[in-house]
């Protein structure tokens, strides 16, 4: 019998065609370095990260792995792009990253195998680029162990959104690859907090992530229309 793999071949060779990129600051993942920051800032405000075991889910290039580990977490990072993984894996030994381990498997393979083994799970700029959001989603409930916190940013499904993230970033500005996002694969912020309900995920905190093309400043805000994020808490288990 074989496994169904949650996963989209043409995204995974869109991002492959493009891996060679991941760790140069002025390609086409540009925006990705220039929000990791506030990206890490805001997961580790919440839960210090440091000497927690900790997956991302999709993690590419390892951006935001990189990162945490060098925070001081024990990091495993997960893609199906395995070019992407590769650029990953010689990042982190050429920058001497102790800490940050990368492997080519699903999100539910791993849940599977490896069930509660998190303290926190992070799945960033992923969900719209599969084909069933919510079976990463449960995955990710199910990696991370009771009281753990996961970790999630998407783009919503809005006309502000199909304006901004699609024909100003990809088509006018240049910010990002034409038909690097697909508007039907976009995520309402109350589709994913019924996806995390269903998982068994608590919504602790929605924060949005704004962009002023202008000055290439970024910020968090109360705006979730175009870029946002959700930490959700799995709850600790009840006692018989």
């Amino acid at each position: 019998m074989t496994e169904t793999v949650n996963a989209d071949p043409a995204e995974l060779a869109k991002f492959s065609e493009l891996a060679h990129r991941w760790w140069d600051l002025e390609s086409e993942f540009k925006p990705l370095h220039e929000i990791n920051p506030l990206r890490l800032e805001w997961i580790d405000a919440i839960v210090p990260v440091g000497g927690k075991r900790v997956l991302d889910v999709g993690c590419g290039g390892g951006i935001l792995a990189d990162s945490m580990a060098r925070k001081g977490a024990d990091v495993l990072g997960v893609d199906l792009a395995e070019k992407a993984l590769k650029v990953a894996q010689l990042h982190a030994l050429e920058a001497g990253t102790r800490s940050v381990q990368y492997r080519e498997v699903s999100a539910e393979a791993l849940a599977a195998e490896q069930p509660g083994a998190f303290d926190v799970v992070t799945c960033m700029e992923m969900l719209e680029h599969v084909p069933e959001p919510g079976s990463v989603v449960q995955a990710c409930a199910n990696l991370v162990k009771p009281g753990g916190w996961v970790f999630f940013s998407t783009i919503n499904r809005s006309p502000k959104s199909f304006l901004f993230a699609i024909v100003g970033a990809e088509y006018l500005l240049g910010l990002l690859p034409r038909g690097t996002h697909e508007y039907q694969k976009m995520i309402r912020p109350s589709e994913l907090a019924a996806h995390c309900r269903a998982a068994g995920l608590d919504l602790r905190q929605t924060r949005g992530m704004e962009h002023n093309p202008l000055t290439r400043r970024y910020w968090l805000s109360s705006d979730t229309s175009v870029n946002y994020m959700f930490a959700t808490q799995k709850p600790l288990a009840v006692a018989a």
